[in-house]
């Protein structure tokens, strides 16, 4: 069955299979593994996934691909199709519980979903996407870099990189007019983001603004205190966002309590 990708819903299918090793690596599949796919589109991670792993929850907004995901499963048992957005279902309470995030992550989603997973599906250890080079970039960014941002400090206060890997348009039909990249991270112990993450938004909500200003902007809180939390960290009035390391937000968030 031949299907039309939806360019309003950024479809850009995986079809080349070589790939699929890299994956496997990448996210350290094991037997036991719980694997969590978002965007499985023709389901040819899916299947692989499927062959490897205990079991697989697959989420797809699409319903029109059930008849080819179907047909790509065949008479495989291990994997719950769910039909729906990903970022207002409930994923953290799948039985079985998702220990792994598996997935060529649809375009338009993928830095939300990657960040409300962090602390919304507690059970996962590890993390092996496929995203725009643009946006993989992002996630490991250092300080004073352009790619440096809001994503870039709450991925790293809760994880590592583990690994990395460029990917071609080729691999995907039909072929995307960015580079993408598969990147893997897993779980380390870090700080709650609840009262952080705020403050991390707020802070990178006018970039082109100091800190403080950025955070009175956001209505956070006003300049004043901004200003005098960055003087607790050590840091002047004048500082800027991308200027601020992981863990000096954490410490901003406790001085601005």
């Amino acid at each position: 069955m031949r299907v039309s990708p939806k360019k309003s819903l950024g479809q850009h299918f995986l079809v080349d299979e070589n790939i699929l090793g890299v994956i496997g690596r990448l996210a350290a599949l094991a037997a036991a593994d719980v694997a969590l796919e978002v965007g499985p589109g023709l389901g040819v991670l899916t299947r692989y996934l499927s062959d490897r792993v205990a079991h697989v929850h697959a989420v797809e907004l699409d319903i029109s691909l059930e008849v080819p995901l179907r047909e790509q499963l065949g008479s495989r048992n291990n994997v719950d199709l769910m039909f729906g957005d990903a970022l207002a279902l409930d994923l953290a309470h799948l039985e079985p519980r998702p220990t792994k995030l598996v997935s060529n992550l649809p375009y338009n989603i993928a830095t939300p979903l990657l960040v409300e997973s962090l602390e919304g599906i507690p059970t996962l250890d590890r993390w092996c996407v496929m995203v725009q080079r643009e946006v993989a970039d992002r996630f490991f960014a250092t300080p004073r870099t352009k790619a440096y941002g809001a994503v870039s400090v709450l991925v790293q206060l809760k994880t590592r990189k583990v690994g990395f890997h460029p990917v071609p348009p080729t691999v995907f039909r039909p072929r995307p007019r960015v580079d993408s990249a598969l990147v893997a991270f897993e779980r380390v112990d870090g700080p709650s983001l609840e009262r952080i993450r705020p403050v991390v938004d707020a802070a990178f909500s006018h970039r082109r603004k100091t800190l403080a200003n950025s955070v009175a902007l956001s209505g956070l809180a006003p300049r004043a205190d901004a200003e005098a939390a960055l003087a607790e960290i050590g840091r002047p009035p004048g500082t800027r966002a991308e200027e601020l390391r992981p863990e000096e937000f954490v410490a901003l968030a406790e001085a601005l309590v």
